[in-house]
Formats: C-alpha cells, structure tokens, sequence
C-alpha cells in the first residue's frame, strides 16, 4: 500500500502586524494559499492581552481559503491555545485534541491534534520559550505527551538559535528539521522555525517560503515539508 504524502506548514504570523507595521490578515491568508498545504499551524495566531482576539479573522479563513479551522480555543473567540492555531484541508478527520501547558518563566502553550492519515499521525503545534533551560523543560513535556504515538511532527517557532545545542531531549525519538533561514523575514539569518518528525515518518521535501508578500506580512518566513506517512495497515 502507498504511504500517504501531505504538506504541512508552520508559520509564526506575529498577529498580522507586517514589517510595515500594518495589521493585514489578508495578507497572511494570500501567502498560506499559495502554499498548497494540507495542514497548517500557526504560531501567534492570537492577541496577547485582554480577550485574546484573532488575528485572523474566522469569516476570512471561512470564505477565502480552503481551510477549517480546528476549534482549538476555550473562550471561543480566538484561534487558538497560547497563539497556536491549526488549519487542516477540508476532509481531514481529526480523532483527538489537547491543550498542553507548558512550564517556563512565561506563559506557553502547545495544542496536540491526532489526525485520520494513514496509519495515524500526530501534529503538535508549539511556540517555544526564549530560555533554553526553558524550552529543554517544554521539550520534555512534549515528549511525555506524544510518547505513545507512532507517527508523530512537531512544528513550530523552536526560538533555538544554535543547530547543535537545545533539542536534545527530542533527539532520542525525533529527527530535527531546519528548513531553512526564516528568520528576520527581511534579512533571514536564524533557522527558528522546525519540524521535528519521529522515526518512520519520510521527509521528501522541506523548504523556506521567500515571496514578496512573505517577506513583509511578518517578521517570520513560513516553514513547509512534504512528508509521507506509512499506510493503515489491514
């Protein structure tokens, strides 16, 4: 049986305020578009302060994407848990959804969503911390929480500046990613953004989006891989 090749992407949207320092959803929208993704998850999808309002808004994502929008909120106003939202291709059946808190001198989040793909697969959307002691610390969290999944990617804002230090606690289950340079959109010179894909799950290709619109819709350049996940077995 054939695996089952999908598209994800991971996009740090920095509430829709552009290197212009304008708030232009649509903008965000025109370049999760283009990228043709079955899955996407978002990072700061939401305001910060007060009822945490989307910045995206919900009709927008209804009416000119291709996307639904995975309930992940408990105030049923914003997008997501702690800034992280995922969007799934129409027809995508979700089985399971959970809110994780994650430790740390800030507040943080991570959402887990088990997917009907194939053989299962689990996506977690994560914002890391901005101290790596931290960030060890929600390592080990989503590593707790993913432990009895087979099939399993972590994609996210890693805020992990170095490609030999800080992910060591995943290392033992997961392959790191680094796409590319995503960060600063206007003159990328970090790898922030990753995916972090547990064994058996192929990765048959990765890559930075560099577009216009990208480069000034946020200060992060959105991540995509292609991956292929085993086939259910009978």
């Amino acid at each position: 049986m054939k695996d089952h090749q999908i598209r994800i992407v991971s996009y740090n949207v920095r509430k829709a305020r552009g290197l212009d320092q304008q708030r232009k959803p649509e903008r965000i929208l025109k370049v999760i578009n283009g990228l043709e993704a079955d899955i996407v998850v978002l990072q700061e999808a939401d305001r910060r302060l007060g009822s945490r309002r989307p910045a995206l808004p919900r009709a927008m994502i209804a009416e000119e994407s291709d996307f639904e929008l995975l309930e992940l909120s408990e105030n049923k106003l914003s997008l997501g848990w702690h800034g992280n939202a995922v969007l799934l291709r129409r027809g995508i059946a979700v089985d399971d959804i959970q809110r994780l808190d994650l430790p740390g001198l800030e507040p943080r989040g991570a959402v887990r969503v088990k997917l009907n793909i194939g053989a299962g697969l689990t996506v977690v959307g994560a914002h890391l911390g901005l101290m790596r002691r931290d960030r060890r610390a929600q390592f080990d969290v989503l590593n707790a929480a993913t432990a009895k999944d087979a099939h399993c990617v972590i994609a996210g804002d890693f805020n992990e500046w170095s490609h030999r230090k800080g992910t060591e606690p995943l290392q033992e289950r997961f392959d790191i990613h680094s796409p590319g340079q995503s960060f600063h959109a206007r003159r990328p010179v970090a790898a922030l953004d990753r995916f972090a894909l547990s064994f058996g799950l192929d990765l048959r290709d990765a890559g930075v989006e560099q577009g216009a619109v990208a480069r000034v819709a946020s200060d992060h350049l959105p991540i995509w891989s292609d991956i292929a996940v085993p086939a259910a077995t009978c």
